[in-house]
């Protein structure tokens, strides 16, 4: 089953104020608190489920968590415990003016709510340890580099350091590939396994390619002449190279002419992208008499 979006439980969006989260916690509970609804077992796991939401979403660190790894990620991280550690519903109900609450022993913030046993059960329990964040590193590379591979010294920060690391980028890194490097994130905070560093691939901007995944493009300039009689240009491969490209009669202005297997390798397996060429036609601003003349005697033609 897919975890549960609290924002959405709470009925508020993710920009909410700490103070519209307590007013929407506090609205909802009123109608759904044991003391009103009187042994109603779904308004029981509704209760349940906006306080779970309240607890995470009241908390700065935990909601900071839940918002940079999403539901999932928040719960591979955080257990059912976890959630609840260093929070009162005690008080809170308290405040809200709520009688008959009954918490398990255990000390501040670590009660369960005990009507009806256990309340989170039929939910699976998550390990008691959990991992540490991991960080994202966004590594701006040429598409030089991408096609080739490239080996790189990146400096980060973790655990309130700093620290450099030697990586070797693979060929095929195009823009939002990511590598792991394993327990380089931060330190778990309930003694499990640190975080991971994750390499994100940022590729420059170009002055002659533009990327789209594996497959690169080009711009040719062309003479009006040139795309009615038809010729051959000489257009740039990212290995410096160049390549003959044979141009039809009759080429219209934005003609993309593909060259296959001239993109960017695939970074897992063989094969790459291709490379496109689109072809401009260049349309005189200013003709000579002479030119002018005859692309009259053109026009008398029918042309």
């Amino acid at each position: 089953m897919p975890a549960a979006d609290y924002y959405k439980i709470l009925g508020l969006n993710k920009s909410a104020s700490a103070e519209e989260i307590k007013k929407a916690y506090r609205k909802m509970a009123m109608k759904y608190h044991p003391d009103h609804t009187k042994g109603d077992k779904a308004a029981e796991e509704t209760f349940k489920q906006i306080s779970e939401a309240y607890a995470v979403l009241s908390d700065k660190e935990k909601r900071k968590q839940y918002d940079t790894f999403g539901s999932s990620g928040f719960h591979q991280r955080y257990s059912q415990e976890d959630i609840f550690r260093g929070f009162d519903f005690g008080d809170i109900f308290k405040e809200f003016g709520f009688g008959g609450m009954n918490f398990s022993s255990g000390g501040r913030g670590g009660g369960r709510f005990a009507f009806g046993g256990d309340p989170f059960r039929g939910r699976a329990r998550q390990p008691a340890q959990t991992k540490g964040s991991d960080l994202v590193y966004e590594l701006p590379l040429t598409l030089q580099e991408v096609a080739t591979g490239a080996n790189k010294t990146i400096r980060f920060q973790h655990n309130d350091q700093s620290e450099n690391i030697s990586v070797k980028i693979p060929k095929g890194m195009i823009a939002g590939k990511k590598l792991r490097i394993s327990g380089k994130g931060e330190n778990s905070p309930y003694g499990g396994q640190p975080g991971d560093l994750y390499i994100k691939s940022k590729v420059l901007k170009d002055p002659v390619f533009s990327a789209k995944e594996y497959d690169l493009t080009a711009t040719r300039d062309i003479r009006l002449s040139e795309a009615i009689l038809g010729t051959k240009i000489s257009v740039p491969i990212l290995s410096g190279r160049e390549l003959s490209l044979t141009i039809p009669p009759g080429t219209k202005h934005k003609t993309r002419m593909r060259l296959p297997g001239h993109g960017l390798p695939h970074m897992k397996g063989s094969g790459r992208g291709d490379l496109f060429i689109t072809i401009h036609v260049k349309t005189p601003e200013n003709l000579t008499e002479e030119q002018q003349k005859l692309v009259r005697m053109l026009a008398d033609t029918g042309m």
